[in-house]
């Protein structure tokens, strides 16, 4: 019997692969506890997990410079982490205490940081695609080479104002990058009953806009295709559209029972394409890590992610004061 061929080791470096793994792996365990603490009752409103679609907003990140900017959806937490914004932070805007990043006031979809660069969070289905498109515009006038990623999801991409800002963003040579998270489910109704589209990135051609559809579940592609797509805004080239083809575990949010899909299909996506899994498989087969190695990195994040949880139950819920701060710039 011939021997197992060794996956091929990619032009990536160990502490490259490391951070990527961290990262993700830092979303994943968040969003569980997240998803502990909603169940227990100390989140309240609406909470939508990011679980299996990590490999997008750290294969983006992994791309980005000081300076750019990041806009998204309601579904949210992941670009927070991976952008920099601290998870004491994170965790206690979701528990609605005065220690979160918009002190308590804004929970899972309406907390911002000015300076991680990080806009939202917006809990209307497309409403960050113009207002991403807007940051942009502010880039471009100031005379910076920064670029703005608006991330919206399958569902969104129906929306009119998304068509109304490919054609202001490519007729004012904007330096956006559209990235539609395809996670195949806009709430519950799959993308093949939604669109006739074959592909939603190539609906930007009508605009002169390119674009390309990228493997969402695999980090060391996503951030390939995030390069391309920055260096062609940094150079002038107008916007970009980069369709990660994704997908969620869990149901849309925490009100979900995800009864449109089957158990099956779910299972078939975590133990054939999960991009966590992907990566351990590469440091563990390139000899860059070893079993061990990568059961501390989890043991530290699930204190990090348990430290956030304690943090949260601790800090205080904001004063009745607070009302009326924060309304008007």
């Amino acid at each position: 019997m011939a021997a197992k061929k060794p996956a091929e080791r990619p032009n990536v470096s160990k502490d490259e692969l490391l951070k990527y793994y961290r990262d993700m792996l830092l979303i994943r365990r968040f969003e569980e506890k997240a998803g502990q603490l909603y169940g227990m009752g100390l989140i309240g409103g609406f909470c939508h997990l990011y679980i299996g679609q990590e490999a997008v907003v750290v294969g983006l990140e992994a791309a980005a410079k000081e300076g750019d900017k990041r806009i998204t959806s309601y579904r949210d937490h992941g670009h927070m982490l991976a952008c920099g914004m601290d998870s004491r932070g994170v965790m206690a805007e979701l528990t609605g205490r005065i220690g979160g990043y918009s002190k308590g006031k804004g929970g899972s979809m309406h907390m911002f940081s000015k300076e991680r660069h990080f806009y939202g969070g917006h809990g209307i289905v497309g409403a960050q695609v113009p207002l991403g498109a807007g940051l942009a515009f502010a880039d471009k006038y100031l005379g910076n080479d920064n670029v703005t990623f608006a991330y919206f999801g399958d569902g969104a991409a129906n929306q009119g104002q998304v068509y109304e800002t490919y054609n202001m963003a490519e007729l004012w040579n904007l330096p956006v990058v559209f990235v539609i998270e395809n996670n195949q489910y806009a709430m519950g109704t799959s993308v093949k009953r939604s669109t006739k589209s074959p592909s939603l990135w190539e609906r930007g051609a009508a605009y002169g806009i390119k674009g390309e559809a990228v493997d969402g579940m695999d980090v060391l592609a996503v951030k390939a295709a995030g390069e391309k797509a920055v260096a062609a805004c940094r150079a002038g080239e107008g916007p970009y559209i980069l369709e990660m083809m994704t997908y969620r575990y869990r149901g849309h949010s925490m009100s979900d029972p995800a009864k449109y899909r089957t158990r099956e299909e779910v299972e078939k996506m975590r133990s054939e394409k999960d991009a966590i899994e992907h990566v351990r498989d590469l440091l563990l087969t390139g000899g860059l890590a070893t079993d061990d190695d990568l059961k501390a990195i989890d043991k530290e994040i699930k204190a990090t992610v348990n430290d956030a949880a304690e943090f949260s139950k601790e800090s205080p819920e904001p004063s009745v004061d607070e009302l009326w701060t924060d309304i008007y710039a």
